[in-house]
């Protein structure tokens, strides 16, 4: 068994703390990096229909050998299927592609709200946990205003929400709201996608200190906030790399520095803004 912590879903469901991502993992490679994710001691793999890697994916997850329970399994609907009928078909779609008979988390990809189909998606979502299809629903990139509207139907409230989250955007607002109402936060682009954010004198400071990389101190800085991290790479050393961060704590010093690094400086878009549909 691996050595992450877990985190407990507001439905019971234990979820490792920190996972893999495959974001713009071309299908061919995410299965050798999901397999060598899983020999490192990964068991949560997060991809999505709209990587088109889901198929790479299930490749990876069959042949490591390991037992479907000690796997965790995060896909997402993409924007164009939502709607309650199409997301059921994207679904199954999705299951057909991994492989798999269940997920363990199933996640709206945008909330589009100028589009606003997803309140009728979320009722699917809602079919698909109550059939046992999903071990738990959630969403991703929504903000506190499209998840009350959610909490409004008076259902199912989601498990996790996974927005953009790293040192210069650290979501003071949505993570509150989160913890208000038993939704766990997922950060995507956990280490600001590499750039000038792990370039940071103040990082190189606490890394020295510690005797590790910048991206392995933003990753414990992560994990120390309560976060659901999922780190990419396609690189067997830095898959390695990011997966050893449990050594080592950062003291209080250290994440009151790291603190002062916001700057509210997305590098994705704005789930306000954001309605694409390709």
């Amino acid at each position: 068994m691996s050595n992450v912590p877990t985190i407990t879903l507001n439905n019971g469901v234990p979820m490792p703390q920190l996972g893999f991502g495959v974001w713009q993992v071309p299908d061919d490679e995410a299965t050798a990096a999901v397999a060598t994710a899983l020999e490192t001691g990964y068991r949560s793999i997060d991809t999505a229909a709209i990587y088109e890697n889901e198929r790479g994916v299930g490749r990876a997850l069959a042949a490591s050998g390991l037992p479907r329970e000690e796997l965790f399994v995060t896909t997402k609907l993409w924007n164009a299927e939502q709607g309650y009928d199409s997301t059921l078909r994207a679904f199954d779609a999705s299951l057909e592609r991994l492989g798999l008979e269940q997920v363990d988390l199933y996640l709206i990809h945008w909330p589009m709200p100028a589009v606003d189909r997803y309140l009728d998606t979320w009722k699917a979502f809602e079919k698909i946990y109550a059939d046992g299809r999903a071990r738990a629903i959630g969403v991703s990139n929504f903000q506190p205003a499209h998840l009350n509207r959610v909490l409004e139907l008076g259902g199912t409230t989601p498990a996790l929400n996974q927005i953009e989250l790293h040192p210069t955007l650290q979501q003071s607002v949505p993570r509150a709201y989160h913890a208000d109402h038993g939704i766990a936060t997922e950060a995507w682009s956990p280490l600001g996608q590499g750039g000038d954010l792990l370039k940071d004198p103040k990082l190189a400071r606490i890394a020295e200190k510690h005797g590790r990389t910048p991206a392995q101190v933003v990753l414990r800085w992560h994990l120390q906030l309560g976060n659901v991290v999922i780190p990419k790479s396609v690189t067997p050393s830095r898959i390695r790399e990011n997966f050893d961060v449990f050594g080592f704590s950062l003291d209080a010093e250290d994440m009151a520095a790291i603190g002062t690094l916001n700057t509210d400086t997305r590098l994705g878009a704005d789930p306000d803004e954001n309605n694409w549909m390709g």
